[in-house]
């Protein structure tokens, strides 16, 4: 991991499905790398949770976002985000169930970092997870935190 993180390693998912909340975890368990999870089922949530850490001058490390939302879906929250450069710099993995090029394109230019489809196998979703956690916490280079 970078030197610039320092563990544990904080990760605000942005999901409404339980079943998908819990693959997350039992995935972030199986872990080498200290991970705290943050959980929040609506874009609009989502954007309060990140207010309140850049209060306390910080922001997660990684941010996993569902599209399909209640609320604030998760384009108009990459949106939001676009438009607020204290949290521009913040990874948003965009992680759905839709395969659609469509919505690939748009989460791009709304400056997703990657766009994963959610395995419907749920011992391919925690891999798919771990593997994910382990390239972004053990080879990419993050910013630390602080905001």
């Amino acid at each position: 991991m970078s030197s610039c993180v320092e563990d544990p390693v904080e990760i605000l998912l942005v999901e409404d499905n339980p079943g998908d909340v819990r693959l997350v975890e039992v995935a972030l368990r199986g872990l080498s790398t200290d991970t705290e999870l943050d959980v929040v089922t609506d874009g609009s949530q989502a954007l309060e949770t990140l207010s309140r850490h850049l209060r306390n001058e910080t922001i997660p490390d990684l941010v996993l976002l569902d599209l399909n939302l209640p609320r604030m879906d998760g384009f108009e929250f990459l949106e939001e985000v676009q438009d607020r450069s204290a949290l521009a710099r913040i990874p948003i993995l965009v992680l759905t169930s839709s395969n659609s090029c469509e919505d690939v394109v748009e989460s791009y230019e709304r400056a997703a970092n990657a766009y994963l489809t959610k395995p419907t196998d749920p011992d391919e979703y925690i891999e798919m997870i771990e593997t994910v956690a382990g390239f972004w916490f053990e080879q990419v280079a993050l910013p630390p935190s602080h905001a």
